[in-house]
């Protein structure tokens, strides 16, 4: 099985083609492709379908299927331009499970690394969108229970995939690791979401963290990003337009319109190509 691994910002996923698989990819083969110790090693996988457009499958590390990643569609986005089968600041479509996106690669930069622009469209509100429970509504700082006596004041938004955003005054890694696991697996959220925890720096950046569902903590995610801005634009803590967004694994750029239409502008790059022995994939 021949694969490709690249990352965005520190989140790094495998990139298989469809037609390079030797059987059905199951869950149980993604946690064992995703392992880092006895596997490949990764935050989760792609896979990839050239022949009749662009498509593309994304599959959290523990098995699951996520509708949409922005890491992930940059980091195929690298590995077509490195096929050749895009040329820069050509605007292309790609198929997801749930909607289709248009994206170009922009520019390459230093290293390897190409600059992609990924227009990940409008963000939604209601609770009913990322299948929260409590409120179908519109979700602004909804007092969550967590157990033991913790709580969350949550607001949802969807892009496609399910969004928490978690406004703080100070990101503390002790809060973040006790309250984002019981936010993303509270079954106030009937299918699990991802979280982010959000400071507001000033009126254009914010700094996150991101405890993504199916994977944990992350470095990056550029749907966390667009999420995490979205919101604040919503809330009016940041000004619409380009939205500078801090993550462990270094920064990305989110344009929110007025609307809050989203846009996600970062690099990513494929590191390496390899081949999955056959006697290793035989017994996966």
């Amino acid at each position: 099985m021949r694969f490709s691994k690249g990352h965005g910002l520190g989140n790094d996923y495998i990139v298989i083609e469809r037609g390079e698989l030797p059987w059905e990819l199951s869950g149980a083969r993604v946690r064992a492709i995703c392992d880092r110790h006895h596997g490949v090693g990764s935050d989760g996988v792609l896979v990839a379908e050239v022949a009749e457009g662009f498509a593309l499958r994304i599959y959290n590390p523990d098995g699951s299927e996520a509708e949409k990643s922005g890491n992930g569609l940059r980091i195929f986005g690298a590995w077509l331009y490195g096929r050749g089968l895009v040329t820069l600041n050509e605007w292309f479509d790609v198929r997801l499970i749930r909607d289709t996106v248009r994206m170009r690669v922009e520019q390459e930069l230093e290293g390897g690394a190409l600059l992609i622009r990924v227009e990940l469209g409008r963000a939604v509100f209601d609770g009913a969108a990322v299948g929260f429970a409590p409120e179908p509504g519109v979700v602004r700082d909804y007092p969550l229970e967590l157990g033991d006596g913790l709580t969350a004041q949550v607001n949802t938004v969807s892009l496609s995939n399910p969004h928490c955003v978690v406004f703080v005054d100070e990101l503390s890694r002790a809060d973040f690791e006790t309250r984002a696991p019981r936010i993303c697996t509270s079954p106030a959220f009937v299918a699990g979401t991802n979280v982010q925890f959000v400071r507001a720096i000033d009126r254009h950046s914010i700094e996150i963290m991101i405890w993504e569902r199916g994977a944990g903590e992350t470095l990056a995610s550029g749907s966390s990003a667009s999420a995490a801005s979205a919101v604040a634009v919503n809330r009016g803590l940041v000004d619409p337009g380009e939205v500078v967004v801090r993550m462990p694994g270094g920064e990305a750029i989110v344009e929110v319109s007025p609307e809050t239409d989203v846009v996600l502008v970062a690099p990513a790059q494929i590191v390496f190509d390899g081949v999955v022995r056959p006697e290793v994939a035989h017994i996966w």
